[in-house]
């Protein structure tokens, strides 16, 4: 069975250690799948590099630059309405970090013949994460089980990064009424495709956090999470 096209969308900010050798594992995948980096202006000089790549591959890798850091959120956004106008029949969120194994991309592709959002799960088969602290874990554990237990939500792993939309399912959401930043974005798009009726699938996989760069996680961020998770079960997003 033929690949269906598709765009692997990758929000970067100093990630010049981690993009090339990302990049590099992107391309043995077949042709008909394209990445696209969205990269907030790092200083590291993130952007050239993905620039370069989409010199020498042209076709495959794309480059979105943007002024500064305006959020993971608005990240995904911007690259799932450059995907809709291109006609990409399935759309990747992933980092760059290699927390995301692109080893997993294929077994999610192929859940997608039979589901609308498809879903890297940390947390599907108990919990497969590596090199987290036990703080973060368990926090990352409880936040998933208060947004599963307020929203209602049928997903192990709400706040999860890595996941694949067929394009119906993000034709039906309206952007313009979304907001929200990094954990309480992932939760917010699962709830709004949810609640649309479309199906989702989990998919297992390993998550090892990052070795070389910086994370992005903060408390603010988990702390826009728990309260949108609220909003969403009111009905007030």
């Amino acid at each position: 069975m033929s690949t269906p096209k598709t765009l692997i969308a990758i929000p970067t900010y100093n990630e010049r250690e981690n993009l090339p050798r990302l990049l590099e594992v992107l391309m043995e995948l077949p042709p008909s799948v394209h990445v696209l980096v969205v990269d907030d202006g790092s200083p590291d000089g993130t952007g050239d590099i993905a620039e370069e790549w989409g010199r020498r591959l042209e076709g495959r890798i794309h480059l979105m630059r943007r002024a500064g850091k305006l959020g993971l959120g608005s990240a995904y956004v911007a690259a799932f309405g450059w995907a809709l106008e291109r006609d990409y029949d399935l759309i990747f969120e992933m980092d760059a970090d290699f927390s995301h194994d692109p080893k997993y991309i294929p077994a999610m592709i192929e859940a997608s013949s039979e589901a609308d959002l498809v879903i890297g799960s940390r947390y599907l088969t108990g919990v497969n994460v590596v090199n987290w602290p036990m703080q973060r874990l368990l926090l990352s554990w409880f936040a998933n089980l208060y947004a599963r237990f307020v929203t209602g939500l049928p997903v192990h792993d709400c706040t999860g990064g890595f996941k694949c939309f067929r394009r119906q399912a993000l034709q039906a959401i309206d952007f313009t009424r979304i907001a929200s930043g990094g954990y309480s974005f992932q939760v917010e798009m699962n709830y709004k495709v949810w609640k649309k009726g479309f199906k989702i699938k989990e998919v297992p996989i390993v998550f090892v956090d990052r070795f070389l760069g910086a994370s992005k996680m903060s408390g603010s961020i988990i702390g826009e999470a728990l309260f949108l998770v609220l909003r969403l079960r009111l009905g007030r997003h």
